[in-house]
């Protein structure tokens, strides 16, 4: 039986995290969320759904997402797939298996969920998040060929290719150098549309202008540094 373990990095994600939790499909081994300073009952509610609760004091997505990968890295049973999720509620849980399959059935390293136009709930995505993902992903095809269409946070990879990754950004371009490397690393990927609807709470990143600034630089960066490399 695959070994599928699931990470949620979440900050404030008390009204959304149990849904999250509770919608994904049994076959997860386990799920991990990562408390990133929520000052509300994420942690509480996360435990109360049966999820193995970390605690990362240093704010940002990446540290959430290294800190889950600390604790994979430790355990007994190591997993074939990891995936990422949101505690927002804005993916639809259930469709895990559905971004699991090309890794499952053809053998592909690494899938993004996109979160393609004609599935989206009208007004899930900031105009600046979906001018910042076109952006992205056209500079990627432009300098480096690739086909990604998204920078989704719903995504899945086999374990030992991660870990080849050696991912390192501590918070904003987490997923964009997730991208850049198994570009770099000739890594097979292919995206799966998947549905996405308007989050729960407040963006901490598209929500705000700060957010969003930071953000657009953090991936630009990644992007040019890969460029020159």
């Amino acid at each position: 039986m695959t070994n599928i373990k699931v990470i949620i990095p979440a900050f404030n994600e008390a009204d959304s995290i149990a849904h999250v939790i509770n919608e994904l499909p049994k076959s997860v081994s386990e799920v991990i969320v990562v408390n990133n300073n929520s000052t509300d009952d994420t942690v509480k509610n996360a435990k109360a759904a049966g999820a193995t609760v970390l605690t990362e004091t240093r704010k940002g997505y990446g540290y959430a997402c290294l800190k889950g990968l600390d604790y994979v890295a430790s355990t007994a049973k190591q997993p074939d797939i990891i995936v990422f999720i949101d505690g927002d509620y804005s993916d639809y849980p259930e469709e895990l298996d559905k971004v699991i399959a090309p890794i499952l059935e053809n053998d592909i390293d690494f899938v993004v969920g996109a979160r393609t136009k004609r599935l989206r709930e009208e007004g899930s995505m900031t105009p600046q998040q979906i001018f910042g993902n076109w952006l992205a992903t056209f500079l990627m095809r432009l300098l480096f060929g690739a086909k990604f269409t998204d920078l989704g946070p719903f995504r899945a990879i086999k374990y030992e290719k991660l870990k080849e990754l050696n991912m390192e950004d501590k918070t904003y371009g987490w997923t964009v150098e997730m991208q850049l490397k198994v570009l770099k690393k000739k890594m097979t990927y292919t995206e799966v549309p998947v549905r996405y609807k308007r989050r729960i709470g407040i963006s901490k990143v598209s929500g705000t202008v700060k957010g969003s600034i930071f953000a657009g630089i953090k991936i630009l960066g990644w992007i040019f540094k890969y460029s020159i490399k």
